[in-house]
């Protein structure tokens, strides 16, 4: 079986209107079962693409994940990257913002926490929350501090701008992006937060939040509409996976990173000429020393 993910990735241009996506899908999979072997077979590629990628050492790849409280983030991050060296992926779970990251642009704190060139970078919510959360509660817009000028009729354009701009540069100096959109529905949202309530073991995941914001549902849905309407470009493409059946979720997730690291024919470094003499020393020297 296989991923359609043409199916999955939002054209640069396309008018987003989440309802036509579903979040039940779990594309050309029967059951649990197929997508998890699937899985299991990607997670094993994945750890071998990992290693050449790390000595390749010409790419960083920058992975984001954004969606509705419950969506699977957090799920879909642990899953996913079992398989791969810890010591070549950086996690960051972007939260609200501190008072120092205030005093900075928005981008500031996603910037200095970039992947360096053979490593994978992923943040768990990104600078998306800056034309989405923002956007939802104008308490937190207020809260940055901004010049009275440049609160225009322009602001959330300008972001945009500011976004595939940022990501431009980054795709042009070496790091390659991708941006998950975890899309749960409403109803499944609300059997997983009862699930976090009915379980002792799961209590300590409910925030208050997860239910404050349940009444703006809409808005947000709105927002993410308009994010992924506005920022899907050829050069750092969002992709809608639908995100009620977490075993497809991963399945759909692990397939695009494989399939973004294979196509960007990676290779361990050849040895010149003088390296080569040198390991042919080391190699008689060690061989003569056998005990």
């Amino acid at each position: 079986m296989t991923i359609d993910r043409g199916a999955l990735l939002v054209e640069p241009g396309k008018a987003v209107v989440l309802a036509d996506y579903d979040p039940c899908s779990t594309g050309d999979f029967e059951t649990k079962g197929d997508a998890q072997k699937k899985l299991r077979a990607d997670l094993k590629r994945l750890s071998a693409l990992q290693d050449v990628f790390y000595a390749d050492g010409r790419y960083a790849l920058s992975i984001v994940f954004e969606g509705m409280d419950t969506a699977g983030k957090d799920g879909a991050v642990k899953h996913v990257m079992s398989g791969v060296n810890p010591q070549g992926v950086d996690v960051h779970s972007f939260k609200t913002p501190s008072s120092e990251e205030r005093a900075h642009d928005y981008l500031w704190r996603s910037e200095k926490v970039l992947p360096q060139r053979g490593r994978i970078g992923i943040s768990n919510r990104s600078y998306y929350e800056e034309v989405c959360i923002v956007r939802v509660h104008k308490t937190v817009l207020e809260n940055e501090a901004l010049p009275a000028e440049d609160l225009t009729a322009r602001l959330w354009d300008e972001r945009f701008e500011d976004i595939i701009g940022f990501e431009r540069h980054l795709v042009r100096n070496g790091t390659r992006i991708l941006k998950f959109f975890l899309h749960v529905s409403r109803e499944e949202q609300r059997r997983r937060l009862l699930a976090r309530i009915d379980d002792p073991n799961k209590n300590w995941k409910l925030q208050p939040s997860d239910i404050d914001e349940r009444p703006f549902w809409n808005a947000y849905q709105q927002a993410y509409e308009d994010i992924l309407t506005n920022s899907s470009t050829a050069d750092a493409p969002w992709y809608v996976i639908p995100a009620d059946r977490k075993w497809f979720t991963r399945a759909a997730v692990a397939d695009i990173i494989v399939a973004t690291l294979e196509s960007l024919r990676l290779a361990y470094p050849a040895p010149d000429e003088a390296q080569s003499a040198r390991l042919a020393r080391y190699r008689e020297e060690l061989a003569g020393a056998a005990c």
